[in-house]
This record gives structure tokens, C-alpha cells and sequence, in this order.
């Protein structure tokens, strides 16, 4: 009654595909919320993201979770590789922005187009702006703080414009921000209450870990975005991270203090 499930499915949906198939879905969402959520028991009590496990379990089926709209997709031009599957649309497919700059390759796409969303990508992660807007909108309404989320952006863009593979390395960095779903992620994914940590300098220690992660899976990794797994990796480590920080006892004995 909470509407915490709704919660899921959204976020669920926002790190997949438009073209995916309805069964799919409906098995990522039913791995998250049973498996990832109740067998933990409920809302809470949790370890990882449920969304985000949901989606790492969807990847059983690779071709259907890597199939991407070409942005201005004419409806007269030939099909390339359709997907099949209740609820699957005929596409163009192309290579996301991402995916180029896994090869070392600066995308084709400019920073403009990037940080609006004519971009091709999962459903929640193109544009740029609209995250942006629902960051401030979050942040107004005191539902997150800019934590995590600063940490975890900042140590992205640190890295890749000191160890870029591009040859200019603004236009590197702020593809790799805009890119993919490091926006997504970071305001929406890693903030999660119950598999973040409550401590403040514990939450900037979380945010850099997952950007030190995602740098790493999308420069040496098989698989050119890392968002997802690297938020996963670090929920794991959360109840490490919440002893980093914790206020001292006040009027406490020191060793009691110290605990």
C-alpha cells in the first residue's frame, strides 16, 4: 500500500530497452521484487537494489536487453534485426554513444544532442536534462541529498578527463556523464535509502566507490556500461561503509565512545 513496488517497476523500466518484450519485464519485476525484496524480508531489509538486480537478471537474454532504437528511425526504412516477442516493436538498431566509446571511440552524437536525448539508450537514461530536473526536484523536496550523487558524478568526470581515451578530453568527459546511465544511476539508483549508507562521510565514500567501479567496467570490462554492477558492488559493502562517520557518544567513556 506503500506504493514501494510501483517504485520498482518504474525504475525497473527506466533501465530497459523501449523494444523489450512484455514477458521479460514481467519476469525482471517479479525476480526483484520476490527474490530481491520479500525473500529478504520486504521493504527495508533488502541488500541490493531491487530494480537493479531486476536488471542484471534480465540480461539472461542479451539480445533483447542490447536492442536500441535508432534515434530518427523511419518507419519506410528496412528492418535491421527485429526483435520478436509480445509487446516488441520492428526497429532500427544502433550502437548507443556508450558503446562507441567502449572502442576508444568519441561518438558521433555532440554533447547537445547527449545532454537532451536524441540519443539511443534505455528508456530513463537519454536525456541528460530530465534527470537533471528531477535531481533539483529531489533535492527541493528533501526527498535525497546531493551526496552521493555529487561523489559519485565528480569521481567519473575526475578520471575520465585525467585518463581519457579520447583525443579531447572535455568532450570525453562529458560524454561519459551524459552518456549511458551515470546520471541515472547516480540520482535515482544509488540514493536508495535502504541500500545506501546513513552516514554522512560513509555516503561520499559510497559515491566514489561506485565511480572508481563504473571507470573501471566501462574502460577494461567486457561489457561497456557499468553503472548498474558497480552500484550493485557497492550496496553489498553498505554495512562496512555506515561504521565510517558515526557520531561519537556524547559524555560516553571513551572506549564506549569509540564503538
Amino acid at each position: 500500500y506503500d506504493l514501494s513496488a510501483c517504485v520498482t517497476g518504474v525504475l525497473l523500466a527506466f533501465v530497459c530497452p523501449v523494444t523489450i518484450p512484455y514477458w521479460t519485464i514481467v519476469l525482471g519485476a517479479a525476480f526483484a521484487i520476490l527474490l530481491v525484496k520479500m525473500l529478504f524480508g520486504g521493504l527495508g531489509r533488502n541488500i541490493v537494489n531491487p530494480a537493479l538486480a531486476g536488471r542484471a537478471f534480465m540480461f539472461s537474454w542479451p539480445v533483447l536487453m542490447s536492442t536500441w532504437v535508432k534515434v530518427g528511425f523511419d518507419n519506410a526504412a528496412p528492418v535491421v534485426g527485429p526483435v520478436t516477442g509480445l509487446g516488441a516493436a520492428d526497429v532500427v538498431t544502433a550502437a548507443t554513444p556508450l558503446a562507441s566509446m567502449h572502442q576508444g571511440i568519441l561518438c558521433e552524437e555532440t554533447i547537445g544532442q547527449l545532454f537532451l536525448g536524441n540519443v539511443g539508450g534505455c528508456i530513463g537514461e537519454t536525456s541528460a536534462v530530465a534527470l537533471l530536473i528531477g535531481f533539483v526536484y529531489l533535492l527541493y523536496r528533501k526527498v535525497i541529498t546531493a551526496r552521493i550523487p555529487l561523489a559519485y558524478i565528480g569521481t567519473v568526470a575526475v578520471l575520465t578527463f585525467l585518463f581519457p581515451l579520447g583525443n579531447d578530453r572535455i568532450a570525453w568527459m562529458l560524454a561519459q556523464i551524459f552518456g549511458g546511465g551515470l546520471m541515472l544511476g547516480a540520482i535515482f539508483m544509488a540514493t536508495d535509502y535502504v541500500t545506501s549508507p546513513v552516514t554522512k562521510l560513509g555516503q561520499v565514500v559510497y559515491g566514489i566507490g561506485c565511480g572508481v567501479l563504473t571507470v573501471m567496467i566501462r574502460y577494461f570490462g567486457g561489457y561497456n556500461e557499468g553503472v548498474s554492477y558497480a552500484i550493485l558492488i557497492m550496496n553489498t559493502c553498505v554495512v562496512l561503509l555506515d561504521r565510517i562517520g558515526r557520531p561519537v557518544k556524547f559524555g560516553a567513556p571513551k572506549k564506549e565512545a569509540a564503538k
